[in-house]
């Protein structure tokens, strides 16, 4: 689950949040800088929570790049020097914060060019995109569409994106929805780090 932050991007959705806790999902979260900072109390409590580790989505949230592409309309960074930081001062934000130190990696849009690969490689960190895109970025998509778009795409070890900074969207309905069907497919749902460790034996 990713968390933007900045313009319109800094809410927190606390139900599906608690819908996760309650059923005792674990899971990965991504969170900017930008999001920190706007949440600051709620990113403490979270990363005190042993259900879910949290990982670096880059400082402000910008697609990764040395020549600045952009990607889903959000101008990616400028070049070397700003990829590092949107890298790398993200990282010890959330190390300095929660004295634990990240090692995934997820621009802003998932997008990343071969140099940046390299650069948080080079850093230390495994860069991590997605199997399955939810649509849950989509404004006013129905849940069942989101449902749709998961179960269709779904296979063993899939990672699938989704967020946790719009409470307006209808992730966490289409949540309670996907996960009792996955359950019956006799699917788990581990951490990154989780995931690792046990390797894909699904």
């Amino acid at each position: 689950f990713d968390a933007c932050g900045g313009k319109n991007g800094n809410g927190y959705d606390k139900e599906l949040i608690d819908f996760l806790h309650n059923e005792k999902i674990p899971a990965t979260l991504f969170v900017t800088g930008k999001w920190i900072d706007a949440n600051f109390a709620d990113f403490l409590n979270l990363s005190r929570d042993t259900l879910f580790e949290i990982e670096n989505h880059g400082l402000n949230h910008k697609p990764c790049s040395i020549d600045g592409k952009s990607a889903y309309g959000i101008q990616g960074t400028s070049g070397a020097e700003e990829a590092f930081d949107e890298i790398e001062a993200n990282a010890r934000k959330i190390s300095e914060l929660t004295k634990k130190d990240p090692i995934f990696y997820r621009s802003a849009t998932a997008f990343i060019d071969e140099a940046c690969v390299k650069m948080a490689g080079d850093l230390g960190f495994k860069v991590i995109s997605y199997q399955v895109l939810s649509g849950d970025v989509v404004p006013f998509l129905k849940d069942s569409v989101i449902v749709e778009n998961v179960l269709r795409r779904i296979k063993p070890g899939a990672i699938v994106i989704m967020h946790f900074n719009h409470p307006e969207w209808n992730t966490c309905e289409a949540m309670q929805k996907i996960v009792p069907k996955l359950r019956e497919k006799g699917y788990l749902f581990v951490k990154l780090k989780g995931f690792e460790v046990t390797g894909n034996k699904n």
